[in-house]
Order: structure tokens, then sequence, then C-alpha cells
């Protein structure tokens, strides 16, 4: 058996995990990162990639700023159309702060990368974890790997590992309190190697449904559909796609839509889950382990990256001063945010998706209608998008 000691071993090699990992490193403080899946792997999942201003000063923090001012796009604004009648959301204007699209396989891709050339320790392909005495000062981790068994005793246990990790489950049934609420459809998306349709994100809610046209890169294109989560994705070949998406949008962007095969294709839910509280001894949550929020207001990849942001600073203080203040109130902090991005990425979805009945279409417009006169209804959605008005 291969035993580690560490200071805190974190479990999950996505962006939450990675980050936290970094940002201990760069505070002196040791780790041991386990995760399930190979790096190729965990690199090449395609998801998030709207960047708060909050996550691209962590990001810079943790040494990444030369590669988010040379790869990533600035945006000061989005629109969001209704029937196709459209509103820009001018973030700038109304905020002081743009928003970044920088994608989340870009942003894991940079942290692998300083984490493995600073030497850090990353276990992967770590089956079987198991978490022990974590109500204890003394927690420790198992796991099995090709090569054997091993132990990872520490002082802390972060659990990054997302909805579906072993972090969140190893805790006791009647210490954690969850809240869940699925909707009935989910966003198709797929990736495409063409240029975007605008130089900003498009919200759009027609008779049809929902969709968004957003980007990863000025050659690189990322769209979705509002579907029933009951469908496969050998339901919708690209033309089906391209042809539902046409449809979709206002006239204008449809115009400029190129077309071309999908790199990736993948049905998301639209699901809002929290799990309280996010500390549980020497254990604690962060990103998709203690919540999950619908995509539309663009706020997962956020939530991980100030879950690690504050968890990070909640150990140093640990190790540096001996003040537990911060770990003390990271999970009532960490879960405050969350609600916040809970309310507005709901909002959002209510706003922009077609529901299926008279009574919310009619609410919709309204709705719309009141971010086009209201200058204070704007401006609590551009904050809210940005991320300032969510603590």
């Amino acid at each position: 058996m291969t035993n580690l000691n560490t200071q805190v071993a974190i479990i999950g090699g996505g962006p939450a995990g990675l980050l936290l990992s970094q940002l201990l490193h760069l505070g002196g403080v040791d780790s041991v990162l386990l995760e399930r899946r190979t790096r190729a792997y965990v690199e090449s999942r395609i998801r998030a990639g709207v960047l708060e201003s909050g996550t691209v000063e962590l990001l810079a923090r943790a040494g990444l700023s030369t590669q988010v001012e040379q790869h990533a796009l600035f945006h000061d604004g989005f629109n969001i159309c209704f029937e196709g009648n459209c509103f820009r959301a001018d973030l700038k204007a109304l905020t002081g702060t743009p928003v970044v699209v920088y994608g989340q396989t870009e942003i894991t891709r940079d942290l692998y990368q300083l984490r493995l050339g600073a030497g850090a320790r990353i276990l992967f392909e770590a089956e079987d974890v198991a978490l022990h005495d974590f109500n204890s000062d003394r927690p420790r981790l198992t796991y099995r790997t090709g090569t054997g068994s091993g132990e990872v005793r520490c002082e802390f246990i972060a659990g990054c590992d997302g909805s579906h990790g072993v972090s969140r489950t190893s805790v006791p049934a009647d210490a954690i309190t969850v809240y869940e609420q699925s909707l009935p459809y989910g966003w198709l998306g797929i990736l495409s190697g063409t240029p975007p349709v605008d130089d900003e994100l498009i919200y759009s809610r027609s008779s049809r449904g929902f969709a968004l046209c957003s980007m990863r890169s000025r050659a690189l294109s990322r769209y979705y559909v509002q579907c029933p989560i009951s469908d496969q994705l050998d339901e919708w070949p690209d033309d089906r796609f391209w042809d539902e998406l046409r449809h979709r949008i206002p006239e204008w962007a449809a115009a400029r839509l190129v077309t071309g095969p999908s790199i990736e294709k993948s049905i998301a839910p639209l699901r809002s889950f929290v799990a309280e509280p996010m500390r549980f001894g020497r254990l604690l949550l962060a990103g998709d382990a203690a919540h999950i929020v619908p995509p539309t207001g663009a706020k997962g990849l956020n939530l991980a990256a100030a879950d690690a942001g504050e968890l990070a600073s909640a150990l140093l203080l640990h190790y540096r001063e001996r003040d537990d203040s911060g770990l003390e109130n990271y999970s009532a902090n960490a879960l405050r945010r969350a609600w916040n991005a809970v309310r507005f990425s709901w909002w959002m979805t209510m706003l922009t998706h077609r529901l299926g009945d008279e009574f919310s279409d009619r609410v919709q417009r309204a709705e719309f209608e009141l971010l086009r006169r209201s200058h204070a209804a704007a401006e609590l959605l551009a904050k809210s998008y940005c991320g300032t008005a969510l603590g």
C-alpha cells in the first residue's frame, strides 16, 4: 500500500479542485489531488465559458492572467430576444465591468500545466475512494489505482468531485439537507468549428422554445436549443439542429449563421440543487458537490471558482495565523452566494424558456418589456449576470 501525507487532500480534478490546489500551493500549503478519470478525459469535457470579473481575478491570482488576456473574449453586453425583438443588456454601462468568455476546457488545461509543472501530486484514475474520520483531527482517504491501493493522511479533505462524487454521499444522511428542483426539458448543445453569429451572446425565446448563441473563440461556436429531457442524441442529427436553431433566433442572427459538422453534442438537464451545510468537521464541499444551477445564468463555473477561492483563503488563514474564523464561516458564506445564484439562474430560465401555457407566455412578455423600459430592472439583471449582486 502507498501511504501519502499532506495538509489538504482534494477529491476531484476539475476546475474547483485544481484552482484550490494551485491557490494553496502559492500560499505554501501542501495538497494531494485525486481524480477518478484520466487527465485527457477531464481536459476534454466541454462546459461553461462565461466568467465573472471575480473569477477572472481568482485565475489571475492563480497565475493564469497571461493566458486569459491572450485568448479570452471580453464582452460588454449580451442580447435577450423575445419573438425576434431584442434587448441588449449593456453590462459595461450598467455595472462598470464586462464578462469574459474563456472555456472551462481551457481553464482546466491551463491549471493542469501549472500544477504538474510545479510537481504537484495528482493521482489520476483513483477508484474506490473512501473518506474516513473526517469528524476527527486526523482524516484520511483510501483509494485504488492500477498499481495498487493507497492511503492519504491529511488534516482537511476538500470535496470537489461533483454532484455524483463520493464526498457528499459520505456524509451521514441526517447531517445534510438537500434541496432540488428539476425541469422536464434540457439544453441540446453542439460545439462547431464555425464563426459565431455575433460578437456577444444571444439568449432567444421563440414560440418554438429557447435557443442560445454562444462561443468559445472567434472560430469556435457553442449553440443550444431547448428540448424535452427525454430526447436522445440520435434524434438530433446536425441538419435538424441547425434548422431548429435558425427558426428560434432573430432573423438578423439567422442570416449570419454559418453551419458545419458538430464537434461535440450533448443534452444537459436543467436542475437546481443545493446541499446544506457545506462543512462537516474536516470535510468541506465545493462546487458541484454542493450546488448545481441551470446553465441559463452562467453561474456554475463561477460558483465553483468562488468556493475554491474562499476555501483557499480560509485554509491559508488557518495555517498562517491559526485563525479558524474563515473555516467557521465558509459554509454560510458559500451557501448565501449559491442561493443567490440559484434565484437568478431560475429567473433567467423562467424568462427565456417556452413553458407551454398562455399565462407563462404573458408573464414572460411583461418581464421582457420591463427590462426594456426600466433602468432599475436592467441594472439588476446586469449586476446579477456579472456577479456583483450575488455576494
